[in-house]
């Protein structure tokens, strides 16, 4: 059977996008930088009855997007993200020039590489050492950072260590959704930064209440606590006498009670004072003992 001509290759393409645009009304918009034919198969094996696929030349999807948009003007919103179409794994880097993700750090260790290497790593300026006749990496080395691109020399170096930094795979980067499209943090968002949100929102809208005097279900709260302040401070410089002011009225009549209640804190804070002072003297004892230690054996 011979295979298609092009025109009919394209046509194809053209229904089976738009197809699939119909039946799914949520899809992602990846990249799929630096990953491989065999990759993109265990991939797609992977998503096989969830999700489908599909890959294709920037153009042509474009095309056939904006020969929909009049049964479905909502797409119009993927054409600016339609770009190069990122399930991951590991590599090593092979190719120069390629720009890191993730920061590249190499632990400290021993090698297992011969003396001769020496001059390899002294030229990344990464201090070794001589240990048992191989080199020893003495501290972590941070050689790259995200954005930072990768030279021949840090590729040959990380795969002679055998250390696969980065991983490639699908990436999303943006979501759309029946018409909306979004960045993929925003599904990273949890119940609890909601809840922090909405509550500062809530902080806000009774500060204005407050400012203004409209009472509503959140300034309310705090008009009746201010308003109970104004009652307890009315009540200790008159005669006015209710239940919840029979307290601050006793202090008031009896001031000794205040140092009684003001004890204990006071007794704390000697406590938690007693270790910075003695940390404070133990500092001037080894200033001391260094001072005593400027001497020289020969002076």
């Amino acid at each position: 059977m011979g295979r298609e001509d092009k025109a009919t290759w394209k046509s194809n393409y053209f229904v089976k996008l738009i197809q699939l645009l119909e039946d799914y009304p949520k899809c992602f918009i990846v990249g799929a930088d630096n990953v491989g034919s065999k990759q993109m198969q265990q991939i797609r094996i992977s998503l096989r009855g969830t999700a489908v696929v599909l890959m294709g030349k920037n153009t042509m999807m474009r095309k056939a997007i904006k020969g929909h948009l009049e049964r479905n003007a909502a797409l119009e919103k993927l054409l600016p993200h339609i770009k190069a179409l990122g399930e991951q794994s590991e590599g090593p880097q092979r190719v120069p020039e390629q720009l890191p993700p993730l920061p590249v750090v190499i632990p400290a260790q021993n090698t297992g590489l011969g003396p001769e290497k020496t001059s390899f790593f002294q030229a990344l300026s990464i201090p070794t050492k001589i240990s048992k006749g191989t080199i020893e990496i003495i501290n972590d080395v941070h050689i790259l950072k995200p954005g930072d691109k990768v030279g021949a020399s840090e590729a040959t170096l990380l795969n002679m260590l055998n250390i696969s930094p980065f991983s490639y795979g699908l990436m999303v980067e943006q979501v759309y959704d029946s018409g909306t499209i979004f960045a993929p943090q925003i599904l990273d968002i949890k119940p609890e930064d909601l809840r922090a949100t909405f509550m500062a929102g809530v902080a806000n809208l009774a500060s204005v209440c407050l400012s203004i005097g409209y009472p509503t279900t959140a300034s309310a709260p705090h008009s009746i606590a201010n308003g109970f302040k104004n009652l307890l401070a009315l009540a200790a410089v008159t005669d006015v006498e209710f239940k919840q002011a029979t307290t601050i009225k006793e202090f008031i009549k009896d001031p000794s009670k205040f140092a009684a209640a003001a004890a204990p804190a006071a007794a704390a804070a000697p406590s938690a004072a007693a270790p910075a002072a003695k940390k404070e003297e133990k500092k001037e004892e080894s200033e001391e003992e260094d001072d005593d230690m400027g001497f020289g054996l020969f002076d």
